[in-house]
């Protein structure tokens, strides 16, 4: 109840708005009171609009404002006779169609929204705030403040959506509250430069009817396939255990991946559908780390980096005894995130000498052979994992040595 109270007294708390010439992770200005990140300084000007990313702007608020008590997400668009059949449960007050996407950014899933800035505020607790939903509609982003300190903003603002090198990036308009299991909103242009899947998901509002009795029928219209989570559940525990969770990742890298349907378990843990397994991991023998299990889309560029390793006489450099594996089906360490281990998409290689927060001590050169072979190192992060690299595109082997 208090994060309804919130909505309806407190509209404007929370929210950061900042300026369109930000340098790295410092806002403009903070008018929160409450304390909670930021409070840069700096002068507010206009927002940085995109021409190709603009839609009209959103005007003064109407309409009910209240937060989603349901969402529903989907590998594939809804189609509008699902949607009106929702609309139609007996409780459903109101029913907001979006499109929902993760993508990787430093190995944490990043959940994008992009939606109606003039309709989808009135799910969050910054509805009111004119400033953040018009930078939206110019084809900004806002993001939640609990990631304020997350994302890595290049020198003038802009935060790219994937590990790719050509991944797109978008500048950062404010921080401000999402509604739960949102961590940051575009408007709906972004969906095509972003990849994602259109109409993907819903916020369904239930207003003075308890969620659980307007989530079962739900789940009878939209079938097995489509997730269904309460949001209080979710807020309370960062997810809702009881519902079959879909991450519709975008990116270059996504083909490896496709739809991710998993069930969570204890201790972090998470169990994907075994379909899935069956048709993306894999063991199979590389040069000098031996067996490993990983995703199959992985193995080509892997083995090619590990035999160039080879070949330029540096195996001495990877100790296979510090392999610290490539597929963890669970979340990352205290959070309800999905890492590339989840995907089988990422290894940590001299685990022991290469811990968080250091420059570690793997070899140069052997970073360069794997950053040849399309993957990240976790070494030029702001908070540095030197043990850890992901595929961050696709690198055909032949074609590589052809150019050479």
């Amino acid at each position: 109840m208090r994060l309804r109270h919130a909505l309806t007294t407190a509209a404007t708390v929370g929210v950061l708005v900042l300026s369109a010439a930000c340098s790295g992770n410092k806002p403009a200005a903070d008018p929160d009171p409450s304390g909670s990140p930021g409070g840069g300084t700096g002068a507010s000007v206009d927002p940085a609009v995109v021409e190709d990313h603009a839609v009209p702007a959103p005007g003064p608020r109407t309409g009910v404002l209240f937060p989603a008590d349901v969402l529903v997400t989907s590998a594939d668009p809804i189609d509008e006779a699902m949607v009106e059949a929702i609309k139609q449960v007996e409780g459903v007050t109101g029913v907001e169609q979006i499109s929902l996407t993760q993508t990787t950014i430093e190995n944490e899933a990043l959940r994008v929204a992009a939606v109606d800035p003039a309709t989808y505020r009135n799910y969050t607790s910054s509805a009111d705030s004119q400033d953040i939903w018009d930078r939206v509609a110019g084809g900004e982003l806002a993001i939640k403040k609990q990631k304020q300190d997350e994302v890595p903003l290049d020198a003038d603002g802009y935060l790219q959506l994937g590990g790719a090198a050509d991944a797109p990036k978008v500048h950062v308009g404010a921080y401000a509250a999402q509604s739960p299991l949102i961590d940051a909103v575009v408007n709906t242009t972004w969906v095509k430069t972003l990849e994602m899947v259109p109409g993907n998901a819903l916020l369904v509002r239930a207003t003075g009817t308890a969620p659980k009795l307007v989530s079962k029928p739900i789940e009878r219209i939209v079938g097995k396939e489509i997730s269904v989570q309460l949001v209080d559940i979710a807020t309370r525990r960062g997810i809702d255990p009881g519902a079959t969770q879909v991450a519709v990742v975008t990116g270059t890298v996504a083909d490896a991946v496709g739809v991710f349907r998993y069930t969570v378990l204890g201790g972090g843990h998470i169990a994907p559908e075994q379909a899935w397994v069956s048709s993306h991991i894999a063991t199979a023998e590389v040069p000098i780390l031996g067996s490993v299990t990983c995703n199959k889309l992985i193995f080509p560029q892997l083995i090619a980096a590990l035999s160039e390793v080879q070949s330029r006489g540096l195996a001495d450099k990877i100790h296979p005894e510090q392999y610290a594996g490539c597929y963890y089906p669970r979340f990352i360490a205290g959070s309800t995130t999905l890492s590339n281990h989840a995907f089988g998409l990422a290894l940590d290689i001299n685990a022991v000498e290469n811990q968080r927060g250091t420059a570690g001590l793997i070899d140069r050169s052997v970073v360069q052979i794997f950053q040849k072979w399309g993957f990240t190192w976790g070494g030029d992060w702001g908070y540095t994992d030197p043990m850890h690299f992901e595929m961050n595109s696709v690198v055909n082997p032949r074609e590589e040595s052809a150019r050479e």
